[in-house]
């Protein structure tokens, strides 16, 4: 597989573990839906989550609020890090869902 093929493949699997995710969440406190390599959360008073396949930087990008993230691949370790300080990607989305709810929130599926 090449690495344009394999990038796509591995970043559809998480972006699709996520929406898996979010589906343990009521609607009413927070929605999301997908399409073409994004998943997009949306909370009652109008505010959007992103999480988005970047393919030209081999990234994952997350928006939430004023703040925004950018994630490669670590393959020995199979996870999704922060390119500045190495956080986990999903650590950082509960956390992100956490302070907009207002309520503890961790990454299970």
């Amino acid at each position: 597989m090449d690495e344009k093929k394999d990038f796509a493949a591995r970043a559809d699997a998480c972006l699709a573990r996520i929406a898996r995710w979010l589906e343990n969440f009521d609607p009413d406190e927070a929605d999301y839906s997908t399409g073409d390599g994004v998943v997009t959360i949306e909370f009652p008073d109008g505010t959007r989550f992103i999480i988005s396949r970047q393919s030209a930087t081999a990234q994952i990008w997350l928006a939430a609020g004023a703040h925004g993230w950018h994630y490669n691949r670590n393959a020995a370790k199979d996870r999704w890090v922060d390119d500045k300080d190495g956080h986990d990607l999903y650590d950082r989305l509960a956390e992100a869902m956490a302070e907009k709810l207002g309520r503890p929130v961790a990454f299970d599926e």
